[in-house]
């Protein structure tokens, strides 16, 4: 349910963006998300699709860019991917670890006209 919130401001931001570019319409927002954000794509694009009816956006593609979860470790430093859901440190063998990427959802772009 968080989906609607995070894309409601996201629309927002786009919105406020595109009318300070005196665009007509939005064509299309590029978002990045992070594989552990915990965001759901089709979540998104469902409530985008809703909330975005009679505005410059209505009908905007919105683009989905992935990055992958990496860590470091607090034993040895090392970072590593997560990998099948596992995260172990493939150095130290030691659980868990601080998480330097993969977390992130945030527009990258909006393309207008």
């Amino acid at each position: 349910m968080h989906e609607l919130a995070v894309t409601q401001s996201m629309l927002n931001l786009a919105l406020e963006y595109a009318e300070r570019a005196s665009a007509q319409r939005i064509t299309r927002i590029n978002l990045v998300v992070g594989e552990i954000a915990g965001i759901v794509d089709e979540s998104v694009q469902f409530y985008f699709d809703f909330i975005s009816q009679g505005t410059p956006a209505e009908g905007a593609l919105l683009s989905f860019r992935k990055l992958p979860a990496r860590f470091r470790c607090t034993a040895c430093g090392q970072e590593f991917p997560l990998r099948d859901g596992d995260w172990t440190c493939p150095a130290c063998q030691r659980l868990g670890g601080e998480v330097i990427s993969g977390r992130e959802f945030y527009m990258e772009s909006i393309e207008v006209e």
